[in-house]
């Protein structure tokens, strides 16, 4: 009897097994690379999406960027913890200006990675039709230009559209701008330039495809490829349709004289808009992406030993979830005076996702939109949820490098924020947002944010300039602005901090239908009357600053930034005998779908429901998060 693992297909008849332990690991690459995947120990096989970059709008009443050639390719063989080959992310072409040489759009770059001996292309997109010569291409500028994704055309009925799947894949990799068609009498608009999914219709740029479901929190939304909309041509009345970018970072086209084409949006290979009416251009077209997912299945028929010995090795797959974070340090205190002002904390870091949630236009939104979520698996995780950095008492030498504590999930580790300086002439600290500068000397720095992240976790703090009275110090940085530079006799407001919507709970500092972390401290200005009267603590837990200079000393004290904001402390308000507000404590909130089994210790932790039924593992002190399926 053969053993029961002693052949391909673990010694069972039936089907031969195929297996990849890769977890479901996806790798998203932005930029060129000589290598820019390593397979883990267990893969075996990936999928990879390959977008190309977008065509360029084309100028005056110009066709819409073809999209990039959009191609998935799956179940591509691999060998686990192996470097594979060259990825190179293709350019969008260049936007048609008005005037000859460079009126059409420029046809966007190709993408490609090296797997093994094998390199997986995709095409550049087609750029628009624009009014002027084409050196190189063909001699009419008007025609929209073959690509991954075909160019729209400019105005006339005369010129054609672009074709696409130049590469002539199957499936195809993008399709032809449209053939547009007059509209009231005479006037005609540039064409829409096809999608990665669908031909362009009329004006609008063609759909790009979704591949969110298979590969969650990848950019974008999952959504690549879409066509640059058609620009107006002259005369075209203001009601004359839409010019909108296809879905997947399609540039909308210019509508109304002297209004230039959009550009495809970075790294969705999204086409150019064209051009409105009258001496415009076109959009650039977008640049590509290539994302590369290590897979994690095991089919065919498997002996109970192969099963085990893949269970022990940590590679047999496991079920896996979407994780949604928002990870806040915590808050830097506010200096302390010696007969002038100090600078107030910087906010602690803050950084999170947004990919199974929508903040729209809300206050964070710069700051999070298209980042990743995190996959998860059954398992206990650590979480850390970094403390404030103390109140310090007078005197205090220079804070040096004194910060608020970390907070960290997994790989995302949010920076505490730095201490405001002391007055007596001292820059602030830096750290997730940066102290402010202290008063009693010129030019004294706020502290920078750093480490830098990408997108960034905070702002710098506020500076003493160097002009005028130099009593008062600099307000603390916040997650979403920099602290406001000190006026000596005004307080010093703390930078905002960032506001998240109830789908990811309701701590923070509730304003409006928003909760606000982050926010930096106020420095202290000096001031011998009563301060302004919100005290200048910044939005997101920032402390105010302290009492009237006048006042007894320790009515000057800077207040503390609110626990589980990652506030920053606020700056005293002149003084010997006075301390500046301690750092708020940070907090570490996770988003699970609500199919799974979450539990989080210690007891002071909780795991609640958002409104649409999402489940929220918050955690105000540091402990573990165990989750099951």
């Amino acid at each position: 009897m053969a053993s029961p693992s002693g052949s391909a297909n673990g010694g069972i008849i039936g089907k031969t097994n195929k297996s990849s332990f890769g977890k479901d690991k996806v790798t998203t690459l932005t930029a060129s690379s000589p290598s820019a995947v390593t397979t883990q120990p267990g893969t075996g096989l990936i999928d990879t999406i390959i977008v190309a970059g977008a065509g360029g709008g084309g100028n005056d009443g110009g066709g819409g960027g073809g999209a990039g050639g959009t191609r998935r390719i799956n179940s591509i063989s691999v060998c686990g913890a192996t470097a594979l080959g060259a990825v190179t992310i293709g350019g969008g072409g260049a936007a048609g200006t008005p005037g000859a040489p460079t009126a059409p759009g420029r046809q966007g770059e190709n993408s490609s990675i090296v797997i093994g001996c094998t390199t997986y292309t995709s095409t550049g997109g087609g750029g628009g039709g624009g009014d002027g010569t084409n050196p190189g291409g063909p001699s009419d500028a008007g025609a929209g230009q073959p690509g991954g994704s075909g160019g729209g055309r400019r105005i006339a009925v005369s010129f054609p559209a672009g074709t696409g799947n130049a590469g002539g894949y199957d499936p195809v990799e993008g399709y032809p701008g449209a053939a547009q068609t007059p509209i009231c009498g005479p006037n005609y608009l540039g064409s829409g330039g096809g999608g990665s999914s669908a031909a362009s219709t009329n004006t609008i740029g063609g759909a790009g495809t979704d591949f969110s479901p298979d590969f969650p929190g990848i950019p974008n939304s999952g959504v690549y490829g879409g066509g640059g909309g058609g620009g107006d041509g002259p005369g075209t009345p203001p009601d004359s349709g839409p010019r909108a970018g296809g879905t997947g970072g399609g540039g909308a086209g210019g509508r109304g004289p002297g209004s230039n084409g959009a550009a495809g949006t970075v790294n969705t290979g999204g086409g150019g808009g064209g051009g409105g009416q009258v001496s415009t251009s076109g959009g650039a077209g977008g640049s590509g992406i290539v994302i590369v997912k290590e897979l994690n299945k095991a089919s065919g028929m498997w002996s109970m030993q192969s099963q085990f010995e893949a269970k022990t090795a940590g590679t047999w797959p496991e079920k896996s979830f979407t994780v949604d974070y928002l990870v806040v340090a915590g808050g830097g205190a506010g200096g302390t005076p010696t007969g002038n002002s100090a600078g107030g904390g910087g906010g602690g870091g803050v950084r999170s996702s947004s990919g199974t949630y929508t903040i729209g236009a809300g206050p964070a939104a710069p700051r999070t939109a298209g980042v990743s979520s995190m996959t998860v698996y059954s398992g206990t995780y650590n979480v850390v949820v970094g403390a404030g950095s103390a109140a310090k008492s007078h005197p205090a030498p220079n804070p040096g490098t004194s910060r608020g504590s970390d907070s960290t999930f997994e790989d995302i580790t949010s920076t505490g924020g730095g201490d405001g300086g002391h007055g007596g002439a001292n820059p602030g600290n830096s750290g997730g947002s940066g102290g402010g500068g202290s008063g009693g000397a010129l030019n004294k720095p706020g502290g920078a944010a750093t480490p830098t992240t990408n997108p960034a976790q905070g702002s710098a703090g506020g500076n003493r300039p160097g002009s005028g009275p130099d009593g008062g110090g600099g307000g603390g940085g916040g997650f979403m602005a920099a602290g406001t530079n000190a006026v000596t006799g005004t307080t010093s407001p703390g930078g905002a901090g960032g506001g998240f919507p109830n789908a990811m709970g309701v701590k923070g500092q509730n304003c409006g239908s928003y909760y606000y972390f982050g926010g930096g401290g106020a420095g202290g200005g000096n001031t011998p009357a009563a301060p302004a009267s919100s005290n200048g603590g910044g939005l997101g837990g920032g402390g105010n600053t302290g009492g009237p200079a006048t006042g007894p000393e320790p009515a000057r004290a800077g207040a503390a930034g609110t626990v589980n904001t990652g506030g920053g402390g606020g700056g005293p308000n002149n003084g010997t005998g006075v301390a500046g507000g301690a750092g708020g404590s940070g907090i570490v909130i996770l988003r699970f779908p609500s199919g799974a089994s979450v539990t989080v210790s210690p007891g002071t932790n909780t795991v609640t429901c958002a409104p649409d039924g999402a489940k929220l593992a918050t955690f105000t002190v540091s402990g573990t998060n165990t989750v099951t399926f």
